[in-house]
Order: structure tokens, then sequence, then C-alpha cells
């Protein structure tokens, strides 16, 4: 455009150097300057609004949250934003992040196979079919527009161990939900927990969802709200061949349907009816619970420490569940909040369980990323029984850099192997000259934990403070599955890059392929149909937008 206009005025008048040419070129070349001014200050503009836009999440690096002790009694999972209104939607090529023999494939896409540009998707739960591993489906907060935190219920499957995606939508349009959590049965039946919330906070409940396809569609098996729960639940599956055989368990952090503290609750029919909650001794709260072979069920959190509580008679149908054993756990610190993850946890507690069968089988170990006494950053610590959770090892790093005060470790999650094996993985910014760009980084144990192999990143650094939907943080955590050679991993992630101003990368999910051997491995194999989108590694550029959309302002963080 200033090319061809300047080129213009800049034409010999074939009148001659007098006459009204001379005065026709003059205004040309008027006009010409005027609008190389113009595209300057537009210029000008645009990179002054990217330069802020740099500015604020430089600072944010810089000027973290302060961190503090993961809150108590109050929900973490809140409505606070109506929908945001209809948009047009654009697409990108999804993305496909290389790092060395791992690869990472965007789970979000569009019905194309295409990334979604303006939306945010975050907090990952996946499920494996256990009799065909190439079946697995992901669970994820799903935002459609990243000026509103509204969120709702997204989800994916793969019938190709990973490499192609189907995000058929939510489970419901325009209702408000978050904290999704996935579990699969032995015979590979998937469920997917759901927290519901109102714009009032006058209730915390969940649902139960069921899906007999390997995730490709999803039938609601309680009624809204029938689940009971609340805020941050978990949920296992008794897989035994005991008396509870079936029996689904859950418990959450007391923001919840009956409001009478840390809950736990029982359905002895699938999931389509829950008996009536039962308080938890000690109120362990952001953590998990599994169930060992002889039908007992374990629940680990953070009540003033760590603990794990057992019920031995939950497996009875006809038996209210009692607990009969409650167990602190020294795991080196505690859970934590803002820092990293401003407006989030730095990382839940996990516990599970041993069912090797083998001389490890029933161990019951607890990870996650806690706080060190004196610190305001996260390691990854890991503990372990041997005795059914009546006593619990010392507490083990299972990051292996050299203690960095600024070093973060954060939203560790582990698996175990149906061969024992143990596979965790958490975001880690050691390599980060500004302390906070992250990477996925993997270890395993063979021997229930007492060592650890050295760690290994296994993607690219990203940017943990872009692509927020109008909520500062990337979830509350992240998830893995592990079988007996490898592990598959769900995360959210920053890779994508929206050149739009102000230019920034979006929060998105993925799947990466963890195991041993250092990459992928023999099983589970793609099926031969499959075919991998020819996707460059490197970061997409995005298609051309029609009118640029506001986005959240950046908010500087206060010095911790």
């Amino acid at each position: 455009m200033r090319r061809s206009t300047v080129s213009l005025a800049n034409r010999t008048c074939s009148h001659g150097a007098v006459s009204p040419c001379s005065l026709t070129q003059k205004r040309r070349l008027d006009t010409a300057r005027r609008l190389q001014c113009l595209t300057c200050l537009v210029f000008l503009a645009a990179f002054s609004t990217a330069s802020a836009f740099a500015e604020a999440t430089a600072d944010r690096s810089a000027q973290l949250a302060p961190t503090r002790k993961a809150p108590r009694g109050e929900p973490l999972e809140k409505y606070d934003n109506p929908p945001a209104p209809p948009r047009k939607i654009e697409t990108s090529p999804r993305m496909i992040s290389q790092f060395g023999v791992f690869t990472s494939y965007q789970v979000n896409v569009d019905a194309s196979g295409n990334n979604i540009i303006g939306d945010a998707a975050n907090e990952c739960a996946i499920s494996v079919d256990p009799t065909d591993g190439n079946k697995m489906a992901i669970a994820w907060r799903q935002f459609n527009d990243v000026t509103s935190n509204f969120r709702q219920g997204g989800w994916a499957y793969t019938t190709d161990a990973g490499i192609i995606w189907t995000f058929p939508g939510v489970l419901q349009n325009n209702v408000f939900r978050s904290d999704p959590v996935t579990q699969s049965d032995e015979t590979g039946n998937f469920f997917y927990l759901s927290l519901q919330s109102d714009q009032n906070f006058s209730f915390f409940c969940d649902d139960l969802w069921g899906s007999t396809n390997g995730g490709q569609s999803w039938v609601e098996l309680s009624p809204d709200r029938g689940a009971g729960g609340g805020d941050k639940q978990w949920l296992t599956i008794d897989k035994t061949g005991g008396p509870g055989h079936g029996f689904q368990y859950q418990a959450d952090d007391g923001a919840n349907c009956s409001g009478s503290g840390v809950e736990f609750q029982r359905s002895t029919d699938g999931g389509v009816t829950w008996q009536a909650p039962i308080v938890i001794p000690q109120d362990p709260v952001y953590g998990t619970l599994d169930v060992d072979t002889n039908g007992n069920v374990f629940v680990g959190g953070e009540g003033n420490t760590f603990y794990c509580v057992r019920s031995s008679n939950a497996q009875n149908g006809g038996q209210t569940p009692t607990f009969d054993q409650v167990t602190p756990v020294n795991l080196g610190g505690d859970l934590g909040f803002g820092g990293i993850n401003p407006a989030g946890l730095t990382g839940m507690l996990f516990l599970a369980i041993d069912r090797s069968g083998g001389s490890t089988n029933n161990n019951i170990y607890m990870l996650a990323s806690v706080i060190p006494p004196g610190r305001s950053t996260t390691d990854v610590m890991f503990a372990r029984s041997t005795d059914g959770g009546l006593t619990f090892s010392a507490p083990v790093k299972v990051n292996d850099d050299p203690v960095n005060p600024s070093k973060w470790h954060w939203f560790g999650t582990f698996s175990v192997a149906p061969n024992g094996r143990l596979d965790a993985v958490w975001y880690d910014t050691r390599n980060a000259a500004n302390n906070t760009d992250s990477q996925l980084f993997y270890s395993f144990s063979t021997d229930a934990g007492v060592t650890w192999s050295p760690n290994v990143a296994v993607s690219n650094p990203f940017n943990p403070f872009e692509g927020y939907p109008n909520q500062d943080k990337i979830g509350d955590y992240i998830t893995i599955v592990s079988d007996n050679t490898g592990g598959n991993v769900a995360y959210s992630a920053t890779f994508n890059f929206d050149p739009d101003p102000p230019a920034h990368h979006e929060e998105d999910v993925y799947y990466v392929r963890v195991s041993p051997a250092g990459g992928p491995t023999p099983t589970p194999t793609p099926s031969p149909t499959a075919t991998p989108t020819s996707t460059p590694t490197a970061t997409p550029t995005a298609t051309p937008r029609a009118t640029p959309r506001p986005r959240p302002t950046p908010h500087p963080r206060p010095t911790p």
C-alpha cells in the first residue's frame, strides 16, 4: 500500500514543470506522506500494545503472586462470569510439539482437527481402556472464549493411541462445569464426574456420566447434582473380585452439596444413586482415593498435615462406611496456592495403590508438589506404606536437581503400572532463566519408590502465565495412567501462538506418551488406519482475523 502510493507521487509529470500537473503531483506527495505517517502511527500503536502485554507478562515472571498454604473451607471453583457472547470461530493448524523422542499431540481441536483460536482448556483428566490401550478419553475445563471465565465440561477421545483426537463438544451447552475427573473400570467403561455450581454459589454438587464406547459419547447416569459430592472431588472404582466390586467412591474438599465438612460418598449401583455423605476424619482435602486388592478404601489429602484414612467396610453394601484407621503422613511440606499458578493450587495430593500381585502388592503411595519449610517454591515429594497404611516412609524428593529456592516443581502426579512400576510427571522450571517457563518432566521407579530414575524433560518449555481465560491459573492438576510399558499423560501447555494484538500463547490440552524406554513404546500401538496430521513442529501461524477481539488485560502480580 505505502510503496504503490509513494511510487505514484514520485512519477514525472508528462506536462512539464509548470501547470496544474505540478500542483497535482504536490498534492499526491502530501497525501502519500500523510498515509505514511498514519501507517507508522498504527504500527506504533500496535507495537505499543504488544509491548505492554509483553511487559505485563514479564512482570508476572518477575513478580509472582504470593505463595501460601492451600486454603481450606472455600470453593476453588466458582461461577464468576456469564458465557461469552457468540463469536466467529477461527482456526489454525493443531499443534504437534516434538521434543527429542517425545511427541505431544493437541487434544482440544475442532471437527476438522484444527486448533480453535481464542478458547482455552486446562485441568485435564485421562482414562485408558485397560482392554485396548488405543482407546482413551481426556476431560478438561473448556472455556469457549478467554474473555469469559465461564467453563464447561469438555472432552475428547482417541482410538489410535493418542495421535488423532476428536472433540465432539461439551457435556451440556451453557451449563457451568468444573473439576473434571475420569476413571475406567476393568472392562473399559469410562466414567466422568463433573462439578456443577450456579451464579449465586447456592450449591456445589456433582453428577456422573458414563460411556460404553471409549468416550465417544456420554450418558448422564445420575441426574444433575444427583451424585452429591462437591468442589475438588475425586473418584475411584473398586476393580477387585470382592463384595465391593464395581462400587464407586468419591471425596470432596468440604464445599459441597450438604455443607457438612469434608465428605466421602459411595455408590453401589454403578453411579446412578449415591448414599448419604459421611464426614472423613481429619478433613483431608485436595487429594485422591484408591482401593487395595482386599477392597479397603484409602483416602489421601491434607488436613493440618497429610493423612491417609482407611475404610475397611465400605465394600460391604449393607453397612454404613466407617473409617477405622487414620495415619498422618510427612511429605516434607504443605500443598501450596498461588505463586507460579496465581489463582490456583501448585498441585494436589495423589494416592495410588499397587495391585500388581507381586512383592509390592497393596503398597500405598502418596505424592505431591509441596512447599518445604522456609521456601516459597515447590518440590515433588513421595512417601510409601508397606503395611497397609499403618506407617509411612520418610519423604523422598523425586526431582533430582539441586535444591534451588527459585525453581518450581509443580503439578506433580503419578500412577502405578499393573506390573508395579511407578511413573511420575510434573511441571519443572529448572532449565528456565526466568525461573517460571515450565517443561513437563518424567521419572519412574522400579523399586517401590525407594529410588527414582534420572529426571527427563519430555516437552518443550512454555510460559504458564499466558492464555488465561479471565482466570489466572492453568487449572489445578494434570494426570497420568500407566500400563506395563509406559504412561499416558494429559497436561495443559501454551505452545500455540496467537499473533493478533496482544500477541500471546494459548492454553490447550495435550497428550504425550512417556516410558522408561524414552518415548513411544511398542504397546499400545496406533491402528494402521491412523493418519497423523502433517503439522510442523514449530509454532503454527494463526489464520488472519477479520475483526480483532478484546482480550483480558494481564494484571501485574505483587512481589511475595
